[in-house]
């Protein structure tokens, strides 16, 4: 970066940057100044000249500017970079257990445009803006360090940099090694719950970390129970139930890998004659267990995000209406109701009234027992909506007398 290198905002606008947040969108710049690449640093300056911050520059996205300091005697330097790993770091260890967490969130953090999980020994990087990406081998170097001098070693890392959201900042999707390769099949253990998480060809990192506290909020609602878990992936919440002591737990999913994931982590946890599953699409399958005269005493509803963006939200209301009347239905009365969206489009008033309008087509009351977020290690930064996506319910459902 060189000092003539400015993006100068129209007057009126970054708000959302003067409000705390870190991105910078194409519709705010009036001019860009200075020699300059897609993915370079540049100083951030108001319609006036004042200084706003520094951030990575790329025409290619509608994001076009990351902010990564405010300050203007503090440019983005190595030094810079490895505090922030290092504050992540501390974060965490002051909130959720290690073993398996994210360690950075991206701008939640403050490294905007990359996610670090840990799984035990083994690190996967998500890598998602130009800019970031140039810094990608540094941070994984600094990061590997700092958890050494906590006695850490990591026997390796991978990156699932395969997300279409790259594309839209002019990158190709990759995944592979970083440095040497290891056996991707990864054995952690979550909620004294074993798995086994596919770093190199599970959703996402490989496994859904966000939920880790909500999973362990179920156990004591299980313990002799009849149990539905739908959406079920690789089997995280079914497990969790049979953990907890569930007389039996049916989990369900559309996809035969996943399935046999799941199937494979019951094994691990001699959980196979408790927690069963079955390939099917939860659509098709919940009015048949209704029309069957299938009850359960606990339904779990983890669905993958029905909506990525503001055009198809009518769609995804559709979506969780009829799994949650379907799902109201199938409780027991008296039984409960576990649901929740993870799509960042859907807010949590629009997914209460959802809830609530299905509920009432399913002529059930429902009573809430809890709502939860993300796990702490997915912080939201109130000044980053991106950040909050994750809403969780617990509620018990009676039928109306």
């Amino acid at each position: 970066m060189t000092e003539n290198t400015c993006v100068t905002l129209k007057k009126g606008q970054g708000r959302t940057l003067k409000s705390g947040g870190l991105w910078i969108y194409d519709n705010e710049i009036d001019r860009i100044t200075g020699t300059c690449e897609d993915g370079d640093m540049v100083s951030v300056l108001d319609f006036d000249g004042y200084f706003l911050g520094y951030g990575f520059l790329n025409t290619r996205s509608k994001i076009t500017v990351r902010i990564l300091s405010r300050h203007k005697d503090h440019p983005v330097t190595e030094d810079l970079i490895r505090r922030r790993l290092q504050d992540a770091w501390a974060y965490r260890k002051e909130v959720i257990d290690t073993s398996c967490c994210r360690i950075v969130f991206g701008e939640a953090d403050f490294l905007p445009g990359i996610i670090i999980d840990k799984f035990s020994d083994v690190l996967v990087v998500e890598s998602l803006a130009l800019g970031i990406d140039r810094w990608k081998l540094f941070i994984l170097s600094a990061l590997t360090d700092i958890l050494k001098h906590d006695g850490i070693l990591i026997r390796g890392i991978y990156e699932r940099s395969d997300a279409k959201v790259r594309l839209q900042e002019g990158m190709e999707r990759y995944k592979g090694f970083i440095g040497p390769s290891f056996d991707t099949n990864v054995k952690i253990t979550e909620n004294g719950v074993l798995y086994t998480v596919d770093v190199k060809d599970g959703q996402k990192t490989g496994f859904f970390l966000d939920q880790k506290q909500n999973r362990a909020a179920i156990h004591r609602f299980c313990k002799g129970k009849r149990v539905l878990d739908c959406f079920t992936h690789t089997g995280s919440f079914a497990l969790n139930a049979g953990i907890a002591g569930a007389a039996s737990v049916l989990g369900v999913d559309a996809s035969e890998t996943a399935i046999r994931c799941a199937r494979e982590n019951a094994r691990l946890n001699h959980l196979e004659d408790t927690v069963q599953f079955r390939t099917a699409d939860v659509f098709d399958l919940l009015p048949a267990l209704e029309e069957a005269g299938e009850r359960f005493d606990v339904v779990i509803l983890d669905p993958p995000a029905f909506t990525k963006s503001r055009n198809s939200i009518r769609s995804a209301v559709r979506g969780y209406r009829e799994i949650n009347l379907r799902g109201c239905r199938l409780v027991r009365n008296g039984g409960f109701l576990v649901t929740c969206s993870c799509s960042h489009f859907m807010d949590p008033q629009l997914f209460a009234d959802t809830i609530k309008e299905a509920a009432r087509c399913a002529h059930r009351r429902l009573r809430q027992v809890e709502f939860r977020t993300q796990a702490p290690d997915h912080p939201i930064l109130w000044a980053s909506d991106s950040s909050y996506y994750l809403k969780f319910y617990i509620f018990q459902v009676c039928v109306e007398l």
